[in-house]
């Protein structure tokens, strides 16, 4: 797993990392808000499910793009 250190030189200088960052944030909002719902429609539930995995998706492009960083730093 990356660093924190790297993580915060990417969401400083790295535009698709920060753009990956922002849309992460935005679908965690979204389901921060359905999650405060008492009960949920059936298009809710669904909505649910489709945030969950593309917050996933998002999780993972960020981690493999600063995994990328931090083994060419290794490298170097």
């Amino acid at each position: 797993m990356a660093s924190a250190e790297i993580r915060n030189q990417l969401l400083a200088g790295n535009d698709e990392f920060r753009r990956l960052s922002q849309e992460h944030q935005q679908y965690s909002q979204r389901l921060d808000n359905l999650i405060q719902k008492r009960y949920l429609t059936e298009d809710e539930k669904l909505e649910e499910v489709r945030l969950k995995k593309l917050k996933l998706r998002l999780k993972d492009e960020m981690e493999r793009l600063a995994q990328r960083v931090e083994q060419t730093h290794n490298v170097a």
